[in-house]
């Protein structure tokens, strides 16, 4: 059934039809050429959907949504430019801190790029950034969001591998600091050659000092998130309606600008976020039986142990795969169709799966700024007006970082603690 299968989805694929659409297709003819029955396809979509710490999903893109319909993303910001605008720069740099500090709300490097990019691409090109380039570091930045918790990736993972979310989730911090540092390092270099304008916070500290206290409930929620996890008083998936909780206390007691119109949208943006993960998940479940009836990860397990001789070499085996697939297949259904099959591997050679899965979440959020598939690339490019060619020469400097930063996190597992 494998070869059926493979050979249709890739086709599907190659004729743009959407991703979960391709996965059920190619497992529709592969049961109907083995004669299986296709009741297995309805029982595969619905098991899937009947797990508890899933709905961790749901919950914590909305408490992102909720937490970003008022007044957090202005006060973002402006931390950020006070932090980093007396830089040159500093509008690029902004975009990058933001993304360390939106990360800890959204988990979702799409709505980091769609945020932040409609916030500070706009006004990076008045001041003379090249669109181009202010695409670029958008793109790339919004990408730190899927290591930083909470991250929808990193709960995926979690849910095909069987590891901890909460280890993902503490250990996903110091990899998406190094991200982020690497980034903002690239972004200054950059600048320095360029000459491009420092962007200072109008009336700098003392302007901002009174916006101070309303702004650190806000950006208290992934030391919320991260804390209570990490103690242990609730699992991730309570953890997440705790969030909702927050962010609705947040904005509609310390902010006061959260109307029933806003809590409507947010709902409904979280309906549509919820929707797209999920087609994907359950059409992915129907992949793992087939590929786990026809004893595939057991038999690539053997055959990777008996082509490389080394577990070094099996490593960069594995990222060169994940950095294929993540330029043409969404982070989310790479991570359910890969994790299965890598997990597998990873046992068979000593690899710790929460390294693993850093390692996987990081390879494939490359590929969301990576043509042709890259969504945070078509987003940031579509909001400043580039052309993907130019997105993508600007993009140089950021790609060498992640290539830097993904080595790092293959061969030093103490980068992965938790």
């Amino acid at each position: 059934m494998t070869a059926p299968l493979i050979w249709i989805f890739f086709g599907l694929l190659a004729l743009s039809v959407p991703v979960a659409h391709a996965m059920l297709g190619g497992v529709a003819a592969a049961l109907w050429l083995d004669g299986k029955p296709m009741a297995v396809i309805a029982q595969r979509l619905y098991t899937p959907t009947q797990s508890f710490p899933m709905l961790a999903i749901p919950f914590f893109i909305l408490a992102g949504n909720l937490m970003m319909s008022g007044k957090f993303g202005t006060y973002l910001v402006n931390i950020a430019r006070l932090i980093v605008g007396n830089f040159k720069g500093g509008l690029g740099q902004v975009s990058i801190i933001g993304s360390v500090m939106f990360g800890g709300v959204s988990g979702s490097a799409v709505a980091d790029a769609t945020a932040l990019g409609n916030a500070l691409i706009p006004v990076q090109t008045k001041e003379g950034y090249p669109r181009g380039f202010s695409a670029a570091i958008n793109s790339a930045s919004s990408t730190v969001s899927v290591l930083i918790p909470p991250s929808i990736p990193l709960i995926l993972y979690g849910l095909v591998s069987s590891v901890s979310i909460v280890d993902l989730f503490i250990a996903g911090i110091l990899p998406g600091v190094m991200l982020g540092v690497g980034m903002f390092a690239a972004v200054a270099i950059v600048a320095h050659f360029r000459n491009l304008p420092r962007s200072p916070l109008a009336g700098g500290f003392k302007a901002f000092r009174p916006q101070i206290a309303a702004a650190i409930p806000a950006l208290l929620m992934p030391v919320f998130v991260i804390g209570t996890l990490r103690f242990g008083i609730a699992t991730p998936t309570e953890v997440s309606v705790m969030a909702v909780a927050y962010a609705l206390l947040v904005s509609g007691l310390v902010y006061r600008d959260l109307s029933l119109r806003g809590i409507w949208r947010a709902i409904v943006d979280t309906g549509m976020m919820t929707g797209a993960v999920m087609i994907i998940i359950m059409a992915s479940s129907t992949i793992q039986w087939v590929l786990t009836a026809e004893r595939v990860p057991q038999d690539l397990a053997a055959w990777v142990q008996a082509t490389f001789s080394n577990p070094w070499m099996v490593i960069f085996a594995l990222n060169l795969v994940m950095l294929v697939v993540g330029a043409f297949l969404d982070l989310p259904a790479a991570v359910l169709l890969l994790g299965p099959l890598f997990v597998t591997i990873g046992q068979a050679i000593g690899l710790d799966l929460v390294q693993l899965g850093l390692m996987m979440v990081v390879n494939l959020a490359i590929g969301l700024y990576t043509p042709p598939v890259g969504t945070t690339l078509f987003i940031s490019a579509a909001i400043s007006g580039a052309r993907i060619g130019e997105t993508v020469k600007a993009l140089l400097p950021f790609y060498a970082v992640a290539i830097v930063v993904l080595l790092l996190i293959s061969y030093v597992p103490a980068l992965t603690i938790y």
